[in-house]
């Protein structure tokens, strides 16, 4: 029997297979040394690591931390190894043509040739020159001889120092005959190879299981490179609409600007050319009232009293001149009005472009939303195309459904969202009352609803035909110029958005921002009850007409 020594080298002297390559493989590997689990341990942060590697980290750092999320543990954690995940590297192994170590001869002196056999009982692996004598020697042919493997070490008790033949059940451990009859003697033990045949089935439903989870992560990979990818496509177009919009207001203003300016130079021109034809004028009166007092110094100095009485009515007579007062300051003020009068002409066409750009951005993405028959209460009724949802007094008698809303006349869409940007739009034309917005899935739907964000609802409503709330705690009330016909509703999942807007007058109605959303969302619709025949119109999902 060789010693533990000799085992030792010969273990040194086997080559260590190559990690097997693809995402599989990637999840099955040690984050220490980069490579496929050896003798797996979990810490108690879930992590998985070598036994080895991790062992060998802690006894340099001397302190207990998990080398992967930094958690650090008071004491020294007992690692025990994780058999099933060592028996889910081994299977991935065997399906990548890996499972066999290059396990070497151990009794070969120039040139190791390859082992084809291990000895238990010897504890050395053989070529096939060398492994003549156990199927030669009556005795050698009694061992126990296995496939060559890399850890022989996993083969041996460590107490009896004896082939691990036996498995105790009770206490789910790998044992020798020695401990079957000792520290074992009153279990459940079995041939290994009969708790394999046994064991085989359930790691490969483990092994399924992995997979399937990996596919999962890998899926959820591509789904959120997919939405980053889309996400920065999108901002790159809003971006370059900005700077078209943005563009287009500054030349607006520009041009308004230039406007004004020529408006005021040719008041300005206007003014001065006034003004100069007042000042002539003025000088013409001058000169004619210098003539008339140098005719009334001579007047008043003559004796030809009959020449006095003769012009006297025309020198008394005030003489026609004009008042500079004329000069009205209208012209100020009527610049002053035009120049207001521009800025909110120009202030209007800056708030129709934006709400414009705003809609038509949302627009975008907007997407074909239908009915659920499964969530509908009793008292609605759905169109056979699932569009259009209205109140009737009489109550169907439909199959009972855990997403069937029983006590609030509500319904939701099929279709449900947990990423991205959607926007759908619902006529509200002819009703008084009506409730609209998005929920999430695992909203209660029997009983009483309370709607409000922290509940699961996003939703605002109408009430007696013209009063309008946002469910928030509290509720908002909403003042709006016009009553709404269409509405949109517009859902940035990323940014915790929810957006209401009357679509003909292109105006915002509300938003819920900053929430935080983890799970889908789904198109949420209430007609609310007929108010005795004053609301019988229904909610229907309209066919977004983009805003060009």
């Amino acid at each position: 029997m060789a010693s533990s020594t000799s085992r030792k080298q010969s273990e040194d002297r086997r080559k260590t297979p190559s990690s097997s390559s693809g995402p599989l493989a990637e999840e099955l590997q040690c984050s220490i040394c980069l490579d496929a689990f050896t003798d797996p341990v979990s810490t108690p942060c879930g992590h998985n690591f070598c036994k080895s590697c991790l062992n060998q980290s802690w006894d340099i750092s001397l302190t207990y931390k998990c080398p992967l999320c930094k958690e650090t543990f008071r004491r020294r954690p007992d690692l025990k190894i994780n058999t099933a995940l060592r028996e889910v590297v081994l299977l991935i192994k065997e399906k990548s043509g890996q499972s066999k170590s290059e396990v070497l001869c151990d009794i070969c002196d120039d040139i190791k040739m390859k082992a084809l056999k291990m000895c238990l009982v010897c504890q050395s692996s053989y070529c096939h020159t060398h492994l003549e004598p156990h199927q030669r020697v009556p005795k050698l042919k009694k061992h126990k001889l296995i496939d060559p493997v890399e850890n022989l070490v996993d083969h041996i008790c460590q107490k009896h120092d004896k082939p691990l033949e036996l498995f105790c059940r009770d206490d789910q451990t790998c044992v020798c005959f020695l401990c079957a009859v000792t520290d074992h003697r009153n279990h459940n033990t079995v041939a290994l190879e009969e708790e394999s045949r046994e064991r085989r089935p359930q790691l490969m439903k483990i092994q399924s299981d992995v997979q399937q989870m990996i596919q999962d992560r890998m899926k959820r990979i591509q789904d959120l490179k997919r939405s980053a990818k889309l996400k920065k496509e999108t901002s790159e177009k809003e971006k370059a609409e900005s700077i078209e919009l943005f563009t287009d207001l500054i030349r607006s203003i520009e041009r308004c600007q230039s406007e004004l300016l020529e408006m005021m130079e040719q008041k300005q021109r206007a003014a001065e050319k006034q003004t100069e034809e007042f000042i002539k004028e003025l000088e013409q009166e001058i000169t004619e009232l210098k003539r008339r007092d140098t005719e009334l110094e001579h007047l008043s100095h003559t004796e030809d009293h009959l020449h006095l009485l003769q012009i006297y009515p025309s020198m008394s007579r005030p003489a026609h001149t004009s008042s500079w007062t004329e000069i009205s300051i209208s012209d100020t003020h009527e610049s002053v009005g035009n120049l207001r009068k521009a800025l909110i002409q120009l202030q209007e066409t800056l708030d129709e472009k934006l709400s414009k750009t705003v809609l038509k951005r949302m627009q975008q993405h907007a997407v074909d939303v239908t009915l659920d028959p499964d969530t509908s209460h009793p008292k609605l009724t759905l169109s056979d195309d699932g569009k259009q949802v209205e109140y009737r007094d009489i109550e169907l008698e439909l199959p009972h459904n855990p997403k069937r809303f029983d006590y609030c006349c509500c319904v939701l869409a099929k279709e449900g969202f947990s990423s991205g940007r959607f926007y759908f739009e619902v006529q509200v034309k002819g009703k008084t009352d009506w409730d609209l917005g998005v929920a999430r899935e695992s909203i209660n739907r029997k009983g009483m609803i309370t709607a409000a964000p922290e509940d699961g609802y996003w939703i605002v409503f109408l009430r007696d035909g013209n009063h309008y709330q946002a469910y928030e705690c509290p509720p908002v009330s909403l003042s709006l110029r016009v009553k709404p016909q269409v509405v949109g509703v517009f859902v940035d999942y990323e940014e915790g958005l929810v957006s209401f807007y009357d679509v003909e007058s292109r105006s915002h109605i509300y938003s819920f921002t900053g929430q935080s959303f983890t799970e889908k969302l789904f198109p949420y619709f209430c007609p609310c009850n007929n108010e005795e025949g004053k609301n019988t119109a229904p909610l229907i999902i309209s066919h977004v007409r983009y805003n060009e």
